[in-house]
């Protein structure tokens, strides 16, 4: 099954700014800044695309955890900023 072009457009921009995988610490902010641009569910498609590569090594319980964490507390600016400085401008 081919993946939808939105989707490998993102990964591929996630995947320029964070070629190492994304640390741990930028999951909730990273999630907040795609939820700006992207649907839940394009969200979560994105998340299961990163894990089923490993560039994010979390299950789908913790992706729900973090999900919800975007939802009832957004990161704060200084997340994002450091978020922002890894990512190439263009989405």
């Amino acid at each position: 099954m081919t993946r939808p072009s939105f989707l490998e457009s993102v990964v591929g921009w996630l995947r320029e700014g964070y070629p190492q995988g994304v640390p741990p610490q930028d999951y909730v902010p990273l999630l907040a800044l795609l939820r700006r641009r992207l649907t839940d569910e394009e969200v979560a498609a994105v998340v299961d695309e990163l894990v089923a590569s490993g560039a994010v090594p979390v299950g789908s319980v913790d992706i729900g955890a973090s999900i919800t964490k975007v939802t009832d507390a957004l990161p704060s600016a200084d997340d994002i900023d450091r978020v922002r400085q890894h990512l190439p401008a263009g989405l």
